[in-house]
């Protein structure tokens, strides 16, 4: 499991690193989960309910969405935005898993991906 370095969060609350998903059984786990569609991609989230702080992510294309350059452009800007957007408004213990859509997540505004990530993960979690 990759690990990206903590980001500090306020004083009183653990730093919270992303680690991203890589067995078939977290993202059937995750499947299980809440389900939000968010315009340029689908998100499932899965309380773990576990001591572990860590967010968990992934990434999947189908071959839908195109051939192989094509899935690996969508999921390069999933995982950036997640970068960006899961460390700041995720919730610890909980896993994500970002899925690309044909036409909509290689082709749509990245500031709007962003925000389609943001609105997806309020409703996740109710903020």
């Amino acid at each position: 499991m990759s690990v990206e370095p903590p980001v500090p969060r306020t004083k009183g609350t653990p730093a919270v690193s992303l680690c991203v998903l890589k067995k078939r059984a977290d993202f059937l786990r995750a499947a299980r989960g809440q389900r939000v569609p968010a315009g340029s991609f689908l998100l499932q989230a899965y309380n773990r309910r576990d001591e572990d702080v860590a967010l968990r992510v992934g990434y999947t294309c189908s071959k839908k969405v195109g051939n192989a350059v094509a899935r690996n452009r969508a999921k390069r800007r999933l995982r950036e935005a997640a970068r960006l957007i899961l460390l700041h408004h995720g919730q610890p213990g909980w896993d994500y898993v970002l899925i690309g859509r044909a036409n909509q997540t290689a082709a749509r505004d990245f500031q709007d991906l962003l925000s389609d990530l943001r609105r997806a993960l309020s409703k996740v979690h109710g903020k």
